[in-house]
């Protein structure tokens, strides 16, 4: 499945011509800028864009400015919320230069400066007055005459006996023709934000409008539809994450109000129905890096699975997986998907609280697992994918096992994923998971970043090995100085493969 988080797509179809006769133009420049070149043309020596001999160019950002201002929609549209398409026609004066058709393919790489680069315009169009001839549109912020040509460009022109003549050609811009974020940005407020960014779910579209946008929201989402193919259906959530079941409330702003949908993920397929269980693209980083630090052989419990992101890449690596949710729809397309990616035969998948779950399956199978040979070579992993409150489930591995210990290589290592706002995530992670177990983490932790979920709130999963005196009743070890191997304390990506591999020489 394709993550998208990033600024909309635009149409790329081409400007309608508005038939027009081709004039000399000395100047092809608004004239408020004329003016503005005329007056410092008389009060200094600078040089300015569009002269051949110049010292300083225009800065990127006021070339992007003005660039916005000649190709934004008309001003007309501020304050709409019911789209309509027609209010956004618009003409445009851009610079041409005609040329015989034969030599455009010639002549276009050495005008690449000159020619126009705005997106989803055609640089090169018919002559309507001679079939023959071809017209370059040139960027209209730096070809103004024939002067504006540089000394090789015009010795090609020479060369292809063209004339360096430049005249002034009308184009009709249309809906079709802006790009999403231009439109949203002439409706809404002036200096208000404008939605930029979605997340992609199949053929759905995830949004989190902001409260000034919220009057604009029909409107928001039918432009997204239009501007992104395959998009068919446009959401924006209405609550925040139920802590129970892990979705939450939509409003369908355009399209269909199908939430059935079909996703690809690491090369892996997921059907579920959108509006009753959690599901977020902007994981599929984590959810690969959980799966390549499996071995195959290895056991993972997976105790908040949803719908398989992590239990069905891990049992296609040959792991054997035990996979949980406690939402009965996230259950149901659990056991959907296991089949659909054909690995039903290697998750045995349960419906329950997380707290039963590790008080009962897991507490059976660590049984089993850790009162084997010492000469195993899998490793045990247990992933807690509840942000808002995998922490507190961590009181569940406290006294779980009975009897005689097992070898600390054997020892379980836990991923527990948790939400922070505070100045210094990776320790508060820390120390609220130890708060929990009873114990110090700060020396046998790594903590790992996730994502930024908003302003000053992290996501993180907090690795470590349950130590003997937490997992088993009856032991009088010193917590604070446990016997456990150290893991080094990490934060970075690159920094964590090495603890992988420390974690694997353990195991």
């Amino acid at each position: 499945m394709r993550i998208l988080w990033r600024p909309f797509e635009f149409s790329r179809r081409l400007l309608k011509v508005k038939s027009c006769s081709i004039t000399e133009s000395e100047f092809l420049i608004p004239l408020a800028w004329t003016s503005l070149t005329q007056k410092l043309r008389k009060a200094s020596d600078i040089s300015l864009p569009g002269q051949r001999k110049r010292s300083s160019t225009m800065p990127e950002i006021e070339t992007n400015e003005r660039d916005s201002e000649l190709f934004s929609p008309p001003s007309d549209v501020r304050g709409m919320t019911k789209l309509d398409r027609t209010a956004f026609k618009k003409t445009v004066t851009i610079p041409v230069l005609k040329v015989k058709k034969e030599i455009v393919n010639k002549l276009m790489r050495s005008l690449k400066r000159a020619a126009l680069q705005r997106p989803g315009i055609k640089r090169v169009i018919e002559d309507p007055d001679d079939e023959e001839n071809r017209l370059i549109m040139l960027d209209p912020y730096k070809m103004f005459t024939h002067d504006s040509f540089e000394k090789a460009e015009l010795s090609i022109l020479t060369q292809l006996n063209v004339k360096p003549q430049i005249s002034k050609y009308n184009l009709e811009l249309t809906y079709e023709n802006f790009k999403s974020e231009e439109i949203l940005k002439a409706v809404l407020p002036e200096g208000q934000d404008v939605t930029s960014g979605f997340s992609r779910v199949g053929h759905i579209a995830h949004l989190n409008l902001r409260d000034h946008q919220l009057p604009f929201k029909h409107l928001i989402g039918q432009v997204m539809i239009d501007k992104n193919p395959g998009i068919t259906s446009v959401v924006n959530k209405i609550n925040n994450i139920d802590n129970t079941y892990r979705n939450f409330q939509m409003e369908v702003l355009s399209g269909e109000e199908n939430m059935m949908t079909k996703v690809r993920e690491n090369n892996y397929t997921y059907e579920f129905d959108f509006s009753k269980v959690y599901w977020n693209p902007r994981l599929s980083t984590e959810h690969s890096r959980i799966t390549e630090i499996l071995k195959p052989g290895d056991v993972l419990f997976d105790v908040f699975a949803g719908v398989g992101p992590f239990a069905i890449p891990a049992a296609k690596k040959n792991c054997t997986v035990f996979a949980n949710d406690l939402n009965p729809e996230s259950h149901k397309w659990l056991l959907h998907n296991c089949k659909l990616n054909k690995v039903d035969q290697k998750v045995k998948v349960f419906n329950l609280d997380g707290k039963e779950f590790l008080q009962g399956p897991v507490k059976e199978e660590l049984t089993q697992q850790l009162g084997l040979s010492k000469e195993r070579k899998h490793s045990v992993h247990i992933v807690m994918n509840l942000p808002a409150k995998a922490i507190e489930f961590l009181s569940a591995f406290k006294s779980l096992l009975e009897g005689q210990p097992c070898s600390r290589e054997l020892l379980p290592i836990v991923h527990c994923y948790s939400f922070s706002k505070d100045a210094d995530p990776a320790e508060d992670v820390r120390q609220r998971a130890g708060a929990v177990l009873g114990i110090s983490l700060e020396a046998c932790s790594s903590v790992h970043l996730v994502r930024n979920v908003a302003p000053n709130k992290e996501m993180l999963c907090i690795t470590f090995q349950i130590p003997t005196a937490i997992l088993y009743k009856n032991q009088t070890m010193n917590l604070e100085h446990h016997e456990d191997p150290p893991v080094k304390r990490q934060r970075t990506d690159e920094a964590f493969s090495e603890e992988k591999t420390q974690i694997a020489s353990n195991t």
